[in-house]
């Protein structure tokens, strides 16, 4: 299924990604720092959400307390969430 978030207290103006099966894919980040943000997507293409999760979840950006990797953490939560509210 495919989510749309809007992140808070970063660059990025709108994360998209799919989470079908526990997998992300097709990982979008709206503004932010595009190569950087780009190579993210293309490394977690296909990781199960929970790993994901794992791996960038605290992730800050110099002084702010978040980052846009850790935001798409919070979008895979809320994602998760609705799915297990769906079934």
């Amino acid at each position: 299924m495919k989510y749309r978030f809007l992140p808070k207290g970063v660059c990025s103006r709108q994360i998209e990604f799919e989470l079908n099966d526990g997998k992300i894919s097709h990982v979008v980040f709206c503004g932010g720092c595009n190569g950087s943000l780009k190579a993210i997507a293309k490394l977690i293409d296909g990781m199960d959400a929970d790993a994901v999760v794992e791996l960038l979840a605290g992730n800050t950006c110099g002084y702010k307390t978040t980052s846009c990797p850790d935001q798409l953490t919070v979008a895979i939560r809320e994602a998760q969430q609705k799915q297990k509210k769906a079934v």
